[in-house]
Formats: C-alpha cells, sequence, structure tokens
C-alpha cells in the first residue's frame, strides 16, 4: 500500500509551538500575522515529508485562508508553490448548531456548507463532516438518538452531501466522540440511512476506538464508503454520558494519543485498507503538538514500518 501522507492543521494548535502562553494568546499571534502563521504551518509539513493538509476550525480555517490570500484561488495557488495539497477541510456546522432540525438552522447550514464547498472546490477536496452532539437530557425528559431522530438528520445530511456535490467536493462523515454518530449501532445506522452517491465515510481510529469498537471491524463493514481517512490513537474506552461530553474537549487529552501510542490495532487497519484498496490519503491527527514536526515524522514513520512489516 503506497501512502500519500497529509495532517489536520489543528496539529499546529498548541501555543508553545507559537511562543503563546495560552490558546488565546496563541491565537492572538496567528491572527495577528497570518501569513507567518501560514508560511510556517508549510514549511513545519514539507520538513516532516507531509504534503497535504486539512484545514479545521478556527485559526487555520478556510476564512481565515481567503482572508489571508485574497481568494480560493490564491491559497489553492500559494499551497501548490509550496509542494502542499489541500485535500479536505472540516466542518462543524451540524455540531455547532443548538438545534439542526430548525428549519431556518438547516438552511443556515446548508449555506455555510456551500460556500465551505466552493472554498474546497478549486482543489477538489473532501468536506468531512461533524455530526450533532448528543442533548443532555434529564430523567423526566431524556433524549434519544432514536429512528426518527436519525432519519431526519440523515435527510439533512443527503441535502448537504447534494449541495457539495455541486462543486465538485464529496461529503464525509467523521464519528466524533459524544457526538450522534460515535458508537457502532450509530456509526451503522447514519451510513444505512444516507445515500452513499451523496454522502461518504471518514472514519477516524481514535474516535471510533473509543466508541467501543475496533476501527478494523467498522471498516471492514463500510469500507465502499470511505474516501478519506485519519489516523489517531487512543486508549480506554470514552464514557460517552451526558456530563463528560459536556466536557469532552477538556478530557479528550486522556483519551487521545499519537499515532503509535496507544492501543488501536495498526496492523489490522492497514491491511483492511490495503484489502479495500483505499488509495485516498492517510490524514495524521496529532492534537496540539507541542513539538509537530518531531512527532509528525514519528508518526509517519510508524505507518510506514507496520506497513512494510506485512509484506
Amino acid at each position: 500500500m503506497e501512502f500519500r501522507f497529509g495532517v489536520d492543521l489543528i496539529t499546529f494548535y498548541h501555543p508553545s509551538f507559537w511562543g503563546a502562553e495560552d490558546r488565546q494568546s496563541f491565537e492572538k499571534v496567528a491572527l495577528g500575522d497570518p501569513r507567518r502563521f501560514w508560511d510556517r504551518i508549510a514549511e513545519s509539513v514539507l520538513a516532516a515529508g507531509i504534503t497535504g493538509v486539512e484545514v479545521t476550525f478556527p485559526p487555520g480555517d478556510w476564512e481565515t485562508a481567503v482572508r489571508t490570500f485574497g481568494s480560493p484561488g490564491q491559497f489553492s495557488e500559494y499551497l501548490k508553490g509550496a509542494g502542499i495539497e489541500l485535500i479536505s477541510g472540516f466542518f462543524g456546522g451540524l455540531e455547532e448548531h443548538e438545534d439542526p432540525l430548525n428549519p431556518d438552522t438547516q438552511r443556515q447550514i446548508l449555506e455555510e456548507a456551500s460556500r465551505y464547498a466552493e472554498f474546497l472546490g478549486e482543489s477538489k477536496g473532501v468536506l468531512v463532516s461533524g455530526m450533532p452532539m448528543r442533548k443532555k437530557g434529564t430523567a423526566g425528559e431524556p433524549n434519544f438518538v432514536d429512528f426518527d431522530y436519525v432519519k431526519a438528520v440523515s435527510d439533512l445530511v443527503n441535502q448537504i452531501g447534494a449541495t457539495t456535490q455541486r462543486h465538485g467536493v464529496r461529503l464525509a462523515l467523521h464519528p466524533e466522540v459524544g457526538s450522534v454518530f460515535c458508537v457502532r449501532r450509530d456509526i451503522d445506522l447514519f451510513l444505512a440511512l444516507t445515500d452513499p452517491a451523496y454522502v461518504d465515510f471518514c472514519p477516524d481510529t481514535a474516535h471510533i476506538f473509543l466508541g467501543g469498537v475496533s476501527p478494523v471491524e467498522v471498516l471492514a463493514d463500510h469500507y465502499e464508503r470511505v474516501t478519506i481517512a485519519h489516523f489517531k490513537d487512543a486508549v480506554g474506552r470514552w464514557p460517552n454520558d451526558d456530563d463528560v461530553n459536556e466536557k469532552r474537549f477538556e478530557l479528550e487529552a486522556e483519551y487521545f494519543k499519537a499515532v503509535g501510542k496507544g492501543d488501536v490495532d495498526w496492523a489490522g487497519w492497514i491491511d483492511g485498507l490495503d484489502r479495500a484498496g483505499y488509495t485516498g490519503w492517510t490524514i495524521l491527527e496529532l492534537d496540539a503538538a507541542a513539538n509537530p514536526i518531531p512527532d509528525m515524522i514519528e508518526a509517519r514513520q510508524f505507518v510506514e514500518r507496520i506497513a512494510a512489516s506485512r509484506k
């Protein structure tokens, strides 16, 4: 199996990499001199032997990129000139809005997805979408992810997929811990109720693992929907209760690990991708790495060693 390595830009969000003390200071540095921000990312990506990037939430987001370079085309040309491809972009519209089933909210989500897809259309990238987070219920009024809810959200997801496809961009669902697309039943149900002509799957090894099942098993059942994949490690099992999900960003560091530092079955995962004939990008995810260049190199070389050991 031949690899094309990319990296999610969240890798570069550790304040110390920018000489900042905290997240707020880091964002001030990045937005204060956005061209320097993008230049340093490009230099670091290439130094690690990686050739693609996935844009994410601010400051490494698509709107900041357009403001910095003037247009989607100019940003695409900037990356190409550096020898880097724009692979994909993470879309948080379904995750961020309080009620994705509200008609007005749905129109807003579709508009946001269309603008994002227009940006990615310059490179024929993939729109990787999070899903709605589970809502906290009460003992008297629990919130269920039942068939009716899944059907309603799936109808919206299909519409998003049709919208992005008009720009030549595929939509791929990402299994975020704490979301309605996290545990095995939810993944199977949403993929059953969304149209494969419009909706793909972006398996994330760490998030699936934390949902209590091997990513290898999920891949075996849904490999034909996979157009892009996130490589990330993890330990343990996500509690997936309302209180934990509300504090997930504070707790994720306890569970997420760099590739090769956790309990994901990497040999089985790579073997499954190979058997499926996967030719997409290998997106390495290292959440806010203090030393991103050596960490990316280590993760890339680990994947290459595992692949080589299978031959």
